[in-house]
């Protein structure tokens, strides 16, 4: 199955140069797939799809909804475990347990409207997993947003919390850190001057050609706590 095009939004899982943007949205899916065995679930905007294939590793049935023609003829020629709908994720409705919904809110137009349908989804007894870049990582230091044309708004932690407790009582917040070799090279940007040093030495190509594809799901990981200095946050919620 040929890779879908990039558009610099989409992640992908068959293109090398995104193995980071894969890794880094992969470990939530398979986070999330240990916390849905025997569940019904929805993927909304599942894209490309490899995170609905994901989730059915544990779930008992899986329906990945993206609007995208493109994604969705793709998606459903590739994974034959998933039920595939092409619909806005807005109208979608549905009999499951637990709705997934991943790094896709920062592009609704209406998120309040968003949180109020997937509770409807879900209720009474039912979860879901919403997930969000983290402004304060995200955008250059010293800027309020990170330039992505795509993103309606983009939140700080405590802005995220507030918008998921308005419609559910029971709000978890998770954030996605660097972990491994990432941590260590984390360490080595803020404090070795590394920048400077792959460049004088001429080995920055050679170095990273290496570095990225190398990169795995477990070179990051989910905790709570302080969540300023989180990639992506990822809320769990109940009614």
């Amino acid at each position: 199955m040929p890779p879908l095009h990039l558009t610099g939004e989409r992640t992908l899982p068959d293109v090398p140069e995104e193995n980071y943007w894969f890794r880094r949205h992969l470990v939530v899916y398979e986070w999330i797939a240990e916390r849905v065995h025997g569940a019904r679930v929805v993927d909304l905007a599942c894209g490309e799809g490899y995170g609905a294939d994901v989730l059915a590793n544990t779930a008992a049935h899986v329906i990945g909804v993206d609007a995208n023609p493109e994604a969705f003829e793709h998606a459903r020629a590739k994974y034959k475990r998933v039920s595939f709908e092409r619909n806005m994720v807005e109208l979608w409705q549905g009999d499951v347990d637990c709705v997934v919904f991943l790094q896709t809110i920062e592009h609704i137009q209406d998120p309040d409207a968003m949180l109020a349908h997937i509770r409807s989804l879900i209720e009474p007894d039912g979860i879901a997993y919403v997930s969000t870049p983290n402004v304060l990582t995200l955008a250059p230091e010293g800027e309020e947003r990170s330039g992505n044309p795509w993103h309606v708004r983009e939140y700080k932690p405590d802005e995220y919390r507030a918008l998921c407790e308005r419609h559910f009582p029971n709000t978890e917040l998770f954030g996605l850190f660097h972990a491994r070799k990432l941590r260590a090279h984390e360490i080595a940007l803020d404090h070795l001057n590394w920048d400077r040093i792959h460049q004088s030495l001429h080995l920055t190509r050679p170095f990273y050609e290496r570095f990225n594809p190398a990169i795995s799901a477990r070179d990051f990981t989910l905790r709570q706590g302080n969540l300023d200095r989180s990639l992506d946050l990822i809320a769990v919620l109940k009614p």
